[in-house]
């Protein structure tokens, strides 16, 4: 298959979470004998941020909301014209906010949407504007594509979705168990726990762990990704800030670890079941997982080195002395890679995709 990639709005970095995954994707694809092109759609970046290989379609990012999106169409137009001068045998398009003119991507192949998030509810964190232009043109993309890839089971039920009637496959993130280290526990005098989010992301929820850090002082917490929290003016000396980190650096943080937490706010994106990208980097590793929501591929299991929490606003307080107690237990014990390869590993799941890709050609 000749495979078109887009993705929209957003640079796609090597060392976040998201580009991680794409850039993965697409070398399986290609390591399974398909010819695949990402189409990038996205703002400008610093020049020390290294992107995913691919055509990349500029637009300015300023104040001027009216600009802005001007620079925004004109930049989806050129990418539409060079997606065309491709000629894709099928397009998959990662699941965005509508922008002009996306609507003319179904004429240009069979377009398939990874519906990585429940929009409906997310968006509603973006403000009345952002939110209500979704639920607006929402059904332009998720109307017209020709089937839709679930990152998780519970989006498949959902009746914001199941309306548009297509067909449909749910595949969880995964990773390329080949190329990710294994971790031995260390050997800490003091447990460490560590979290990895974005700032600006309401839904990671990290400010809890202020709270959390203040009660139990005996565990020290990493923090990748933030530099600092602007809504607390007393961060507790247990909490270390490392900012974004990659390479080596990144991997002695992860591999310090006792045991590390995931995202702890799904519920306000309306989330109860998903599968997070930090929670497989985590398990792919071996470091013992919190899970503050049910995941997919990994909550089921029967595994001592994963403590699942509720998905609610107070997990942190009314589950902190059993998080700590699991953190203190976890030192000098790891999850079993052989317990979590068939769950995790993206090999299995990219030839799944791939298929349904070929299921949605010969049923056009």
């Amino acid at each position: 298959m000749r495979i078109a990639y887009i993705t929209l709005h957003q640079p796609r970095t090597l060392i976040s979470g998201v580009g991680k995954k794409i850039n993965n994707q697409i070398r399986t694809w290609r390591e399974f004998g398909h010819t695949v092109q990402l189409f990038s759609h996205l703002h400008h970046v610093d020049a020390s941020e290294k992107l995913i290989d691919g055509q990349r379609f500029y637009y300015e990012n300023n104040k001027n909301l009216i600009s802005t999106e001007w620079s925004r169409i004109a930049a989806t137009k050129h990418l539409l014209r060079s997606v065309r001068k491709y000629c894709p045998d099928v397009i998959y398009l990662r699941w965005s906010m509508y922008v002009h003119p996306m609507k003319n991507v179904f004429s240009l192949a069979p377009t398939i949407i990874e519906v990585n998030t429940n929009d409906y509810e997310e968006h509603k964190l973006l403000g009345f504007t952002k939110n209500h232009y979704n639920r607006l043109t929402r059904s332009i993309l998720l109307g017209n594509a020709a089937g839709h890839v679930y990152v998780s089971n519970g989006l498949t039920n959902d009746p914001k979705f199941t309306k548009f009637k297509k067909p449909f496959t749910a595949i969880t993130n995964g990773i390329d168990l080949k190329s990710t280290p294994f971790y031995p526990a260390p050997n800490n005098p003091i447990p460490r726990l560590i979290f990895i989010g974005t700032p600006g992301r309401a839904w990671h929820g990290v400010e809890k762990l202020v709270l959390f850090a203040r009660h139990f002082s005996d565990i020290i917490i990493d923090i990748v990704g933030y530099d600092s929290f602007e809504c607390t003016t007393h961060i507790p000396p247990n909490i270390i800030f490392h900012g974004y980190q990659q390479g080596e650096q990144y991997e002695k943080l992860l591999s310090s670890a006792d045991a590390a937490i995931g995202t702890l706010s799904l519920h306000l994106r309306g989330i109860e079941k998903a599968s997070t990208l930090k929670a497989v980097d985590y398990a792919a590793r071996g470091i013992p997982c919190i899970l503050p929501y049910n995941n997919t591929d990994l909550s089921g299991l029967d595994c001592l080195e994963i403590l699942n929490i509720p998905n609610t606003p107070d997990n942190i307080t009314t589950h902190g002395a059993e998080i700590h107690d699991f953190v203190k237990g976890m030192r000098g014990k790891r999850i079993p890679r052989e317990l979590v390869v068939g769950q995790i590993d993206s090999s299995a799941k990219e030839a799944e995709r791939l298929a349904f890709f070929e299921h949605i050609l010969r049923t056009k």
